[in-house]
Formats: structure tokens, sequence, C-alpha cells
């Protein structure tokens, strides 16, 4: 029962990408989300998906964000595959510091590029990292926070459980 309400829920969010303008079905998702994932004391709850990809905690990944929507297949998760090369497998809740680090690196994430959907992050939002780029940022001090349930388990090929703990 409750799979199957995880399955229809995808899929509502799913069409509704597919089938609206970018803003409008931005705002249907974030209603779905709100009526679906979150409890009475408004805590957000972890939606699984594709049992095949795990996360370091060894279960099911969840959702790391859909506002703004992340994830290298932009569905919200840090899935990868093998045409993934930048691997973005670290679910991490963006800083300031980490996000001026990765403009000084040549990767600008604040600025906004409408043409790709892509309204710049700020400072709290959840955004699925390379995974090499968090352990620079790591290696400089200013790697960001991680949500460990939506940090793939792919990432642990590079860094480990403690490190990913660390960042703070």
């Amino acid at each position: 029962m409750i799979k199957m309400r995880k399955i229809k829920l995808l899929t509502a969010l799913l069409f509704l990408f597919c089938q609206a303008s970018f803003a409008q079905s931005k705002a249907k998702i974030k209603t779905i989300v709100k009526e679906n994932c979150f409890n009475t004391k408004a805590k957000k709850k972890m939606i699984a998906v594709d049992s095949s990809q795990q996360n370091v905690l060894g279960q099911p990944l969840v959702l790391a964000s859909i506002d703004p929507i992340t994830g290298y297949f932009r569905n919200g998760y840090c899935q990868t595959d093998a045409n993934d090369r930048g691997l973005h497998v670290v679910a991490a809740i963006v800083t300031d510091a980490f996000l001026k680090y990765s403009l000084s690196q040549g990767n600008d994430l604040i600025s906004a590029y409408p043409a790709n959907n892509f309204s710049g992050l700020k400072a709290g939002d959840v955004w699925c990292l390379c995974v090499l780029r968090w352990k620079e940022a790591l290696l400089a001090g200013v790697a960001p926070p991680v949500v460990l349930e939506a940090t793939n388990i792919k990432a642990l090929q590079y860094v480990t459980l403690e490190q990913l703990k660390s960042a703070k």
C-alpha cells in the first residue's frame, strides 16, 4: 500500500513536470509534495526511489530536492549512471562559503541560467554535488553539510562515511 502510494506520487510528479510549463509544474509539484510528504509536525518524510540505487547508509535513496529540482537526471534524486561523468551523488545543503568556493573553481552555481531552467542556488538549498568537488571543498575547509539519506552510496568510492558526516 505504501509502496503503491509512492509510485503514484512519483508518477504524478513526473506527469506534471512534463505536461505543464516549468513554473506551473514547480508550483503543482510543491503542492503535491506538501500534501503527501509532510506529517502533522511538518517534518519532511523521505520518499524512496529506485531500490537499486542506495544511499550511504545502505538504505533506498531518498528525495534530495525538488525546489530547486536537482540531480543528474533532474528528478530530485542523486541518482547516477555511466553517463554521469561528474558523479552528482552527494546531497549537500549548500552554504555561502561553498558557493563562493565553487565559483572560484569555475563552477558558478549562484547565477541563474533561465535557458536551462536553473534559477541559481542560495545557502540552504539542497543540491546533488559532484563527489570530487565536495571532496575538494572538504580539503579546502568549506564542504557543505550532507543529507546522508539522499547521498548515493557511490560517493563512498571517493570519500568515507566519516568524511560525509564531518561536514558542518
